[in-house]
């Protein structure tokens, strides 16, 4: 989702009828006409983008929280909601706080400044004058309000994606006090490293480009395509997972007691949820109701349900037979895989993506697992990560517009989009390799160290006794089942 904050209304220039005698009559005003009117929020835009906000608050809770709480041993099946859901809330204050600011304005190439601390500017309760977002329509914008919105569900839908790979042995406090270390120290510059811009409308002359381009973040500049958070979420999330699984340790029994999940339909209806929730993720991304939002929005519903397919069919040759854990996981495979690439690619790319990613993320469950030997509980790393970087890699590959894809604009001064024939699908793959290869980095290095502080600090992992004894009675005093 490449999208650009324009802090305030654009004014499109002065009409000026340059007669110098008019000029010295008693109606001066007369010289010069009026500037153009403020560019007006479309309401079915608006409408749209509140609705997209809706249904990824959908996907997280109850979606997000149920897939996870579905996967873990009854005894802990509270404390995975309470983390889901508080971590979420707490990320959300925070964004509303000092994220959005940081993340969607301009700053330097890493991160953004403060002129939205607190949100100050972006409406003016007094007149009832709302600041506008722009989308990637030179003219078309959105109320910065809602554009904030949105994007504060992405923020704390990404910071619960985490709590899968140490469930059943994390410190509740513990994984609050990391959480708000990783989402201020990562989250946040990736998210500005790679959406924030100046905007279409700021593209008016040639002149301009290279100090507006200057002006992005430093993977926007590079030209790396993420729709929807490939990036920012997925890769950004499985690395602070994987590296959380490492630190923290394995479950005590892991590997010589059944860990089964305790509730599989519980997983299948947050894997539902999610599949629908992700509509207004990826689809939403496009921050208006128009073809490329259709386009994003048909792509997710071909990919998830081709991943799917190709999750069953990979698990009937290795196993036998297929499960209903892997076509649930499948579906997430295949949503996760088609999020960068969404509004980039056509619809039989996305159709190859999701089938492809099927394969991938049954092998990130079963053989990278091993080769990694960290106990991911719920193999965030396995589905979000092997599937993110692949659908991150393959988004160059299929929006050449020589295998249906739209490609991108490769000039925003006339909204120009580049030529079948000077589309490079190599130069293309090495951005987006690039940009992934900087979210691993930039998120490993933060988790790592977000990880040691609080646990020399707060701490981490419960007791022996209380992990035996389940979270839910330790951490919560409640439990999610009578008994």
């Amino acid at each position: 989702m490449k999208k650009l904050l324009q802090l305030a209304p654009i004014a499109l220039g002065l009409l000026a009828t340059g007669a110098a005698a008019l000029a010295q009559t008693a109606e001066p005003a007369a010289a010069v006409a009026s500037a153009a009117p403020a560019l007006v929020p479309n309401k079915g835009d608006t409408a749209w983008m509140m609705v997209s906000t809706l249904l990824v608050i959908l996907m997280t809770i109850p979606g997000l929280a149920l897939f996870y709480g579905g996967l873990v041993r009854s005894k802990n099946m509270l404390s995975v909601l309470m983390q889901v859901m508080v971590t979420f809330s707490m990320i959300v204050v925070l964004w509303f706080v000092y994220g959005y600011s940081l993340a969607f304005t301009e700053g330097n190439s890493f991160i953004g400044g403060l002129d939205r601390l607190f949100m100050k500017g972006i409406w003016d309760n007094a007149a009832g004058t709302f600041s506008n977002a722009a989308t990637f329509s030179k003219g078309v914008v959105i109320p910065e309000i809602v554009f904030a919105a949105f994007q504060a569900t992405f923020a704390g839908i990404t910071g619960a994606l985490i709590v899968g790979s140490f469930a059943e042995r994390a410190k509740f406090a513990g994984v609050l006090a990391f959480m708000v270390l990783w989402f201020t120290f990562s989250y946040l510059p990736i998210a500005h490293m790679v959406w924030f811009w100046a905007g279409p409308d700021a593209y008016t002359s040639a002149d301009l480009v290279e100090k507006l381009n200057a002006s992005a973040g430093m993977i926007w500049q590079w030209g790396a395509l993420d729709f929807a958070g490939g990036t920012v979420v997925h890769i950004n999330a499985a690395v602070a997972g994987l590296v959380g699984a490492y630190f923290i340790g394995k479950r005590i029994g892991y590997g010589r007691e059944s860990m089964a999940p305790h509730s599989l339909t519980l997983t299948m209806v947050g894997a539902s949820l999610l599949w629908v929730g992700w509509f207004g993720f990826n689809a939403g991304s496009a921050l208006e109701a128009n073809g490329f939002a259709a386009l994003a929005f048909i792509n997710t519903f071909g990919a998830t349900a081709a991943a799917v397919l190709g999750w069953s069919i990979g698990e009937a040759i290795h196993k036998g037979k297929a499960s209903m854990l892997g076509a649930a996981s499948g579906a997430v495979a295949g949503l996760v895989a088609i999020t960068p690439a969404a509004g980039n690619v056509g619809i039989g790319g996305a159709l190859a993506i999701g089938l492809i990613s099927g394969f991938a993320g049954l092998w990130g469950v079963t053989g990278l697992k091993k080769m990694l030997g960290a106990d991911d509980s719920l193999d965030v790393f396995g589905v979000h990560g092997v599937c993110g970087i692949l659908g991150a890699i393959l988004t160059g590959v299929f929006n050449s517009p020589a295998l249906g894809g739209p490609g991108y604009v490769a000039d925003w001064v006339t909204a120009t989009a580049i030529t079948q024939a000077d589309y490079s699908i190599a130069a293309q793959v090495w951005t987006q390799t690039k940009a992934v290869l900087v979210t691993v980095v930039w998120s490993g290095v933060v988790s790592y160290a977000a990880y040691f502080i609080v646990d020399k600090t707060i701490g981490l992992r419960v007791t022996e006794e209380a992990e035996r004894e389940g979270l839910d009675i330790s951490s919560h005093g409640e439990t999610a089942y009578g008994r």
